[in-house]
């Protein structure tokens, strides 16, 4: 069998709150981007860029689930869409055959390795699809061991890749009382333990060399969306059920170093540049000391509210990327929760609004999220507490 966490070790929320998805908040104050005004040279046919002027930017709306990008990566890419290390092309434009974006993915995969750990008998594969597509191609992939996997499901994600993966085989679901795994679960020897990291990769240590396959998509934590990160297992990469796509087929893209078919290029780039930054601001040791701190300080607040602020999850079973709570008494009052989400925004704190089918508050305290952030936050959160607390 293939045991199969989605989230299983480092993020999980329980089925009343799992369909929460995380929304990254907080505002900065505002800072100097220099705008570049790109042209032609109609006589030698060259493209130029000039700065024009400087406009102070606001840096603090985030899209749905999407991560937040430290603002040293965002110069460092904001040049390189014009001219990528001296060339005269952007970085856009590399042909995924050039070599200048065969040094891209080789040192993205070489600092993914570094920071994580990566033993040598593991593939890094970066693939299409996010992690809705690796619903689909663990089980092309895997189930062809023994035509079943047990899935332990904690939410509506889990759920639905359960569903997806019932297509291909005999899929067992197991729903745990506890959501959040503070240590590796235990499996029977040779069953290949399978994990969705998305939101929690590269924001503490994993030791992947007890689970058979890692994956997530990069506009969580590690890079902007279009790109998949899969970790797996060399013994694991053999014969694919025979309907598996080919751009899905783990041998296939091993096999071509993920570049079997055109990959998502700047995605891959922007992916480097944040996880180089990681490497340098400390590596996942700095990553998780912040996320505790972090995570602390809204908990803390949340649990000294006297029941102003409430959690649904168990301490045990927090995490401490995903921050979800309710506003007022009771389980939380929606018209006391509107006018948190209102007033926040006014601070300059956004999309603090949770999911349409759960409501409450969330927030994604990602790595780029810095302490300074959330101490915002914090503050907004004891002073609604003394204007509005009964």
């Amino acid at each position: 069998k293939i045991v199969i966490l989605r989230h299983g070790l480092m993020f999980s929320q329980p089925i009343t709150t799992r369909a929460v998805e995380p929304i990254s908040v907080f505002g900065k104050q505002p800072w100097v981007w220099p705008v570049q005004r790109v042209h032609t040279n109609p006589a030698t046919g060259v493209r130029q860029a000039h700065q024009e002027e400087d406009i102070a930017l606001h840096h603090y709306q985030i899209p749905h689930h999407f991560f937040t990008m430290a603002q040293q990566v965002l110069g460092q890419l904001q040049e390189e869409l014009v001219h990528y290390k001296g060339t005269p092309v952007s970085v856009m434009e590399l042909s995924h055959r050039s070599k200048d974006f065969g040094n891209i993915i080789d040192a993205t995969e070489k600092v993914v390795r570094e920071l994580l750990g990566v033993p040598d008998n593991y593939r890094v594969l970066l693939m299409h699809g996010g992690g809705t597509g690796q619903f689909a191609a663990v089980p092309l992939n895997l189930m062809s061991r023994t035509g079943k996997a047990d899935y332990i499901v904690t939410g509506s994600w889990s759920s639905k890749a359960a569903q997806e993966a019932a297509k291909y085989g005999t899929v067992n679901c197991v729903l745990p009382k506890s959501v959040e795994f503070q240590s590796v679960p235990d499996v029977p020897e040779g069953v290949p333990l399978v994990c969705d990291v998305s939101s929690n990769y590269f924001t503490r240590p994993i030791d992947v060399s007890k689970f058979g396959l890692l994956y997530g998509g990069a506009q969580k934590n590690i890079g902007c969306a279009g790109v998949t990160l899969v970790i797996v297992r060399e013994d694991l990469i053999t014969n694919p059920l025979p309907v598996c796509p080919t751009v899905l087929d783990y041998t296939v893209m091993a096999k071509n170093k993920s570049l079997y078919n055109t990959p998502p290029t700047f995605p891959i780039h922007v992916m480097g540049e944040v996880l180089a930054w990681v490497k340098k601001e400390g590596g996942v040791k700095e990553m998780e000391r912040r996320s505790v701190e972090k995570s602390r300080m809204i908990y803390s607040i949340v649990d000294e509210s006297n029941g102003f602020y409430s959690s649904v999850v168990t301490p045990s079973s927090r995490s401490r990327v995903n921050v979800v709570f309710r506003v007022g008494e009771d389980g939380g009052n929606e018209e006391l929760e509107t006018k948190f989400v209102d007033q926040a925004t006014q601070c300059g704190l956004l999309s603090l609004k949770g999911h349409r089918s759960v409501g409450g508050i969330r927030a994604s305290l990602y790595n780029a999220i810095t302490v300074d952030d959330v101490h915002r936050l914090a503050e907004f959160m004891k002073k609604f507490l003394q204007e509005n607390k009964v």
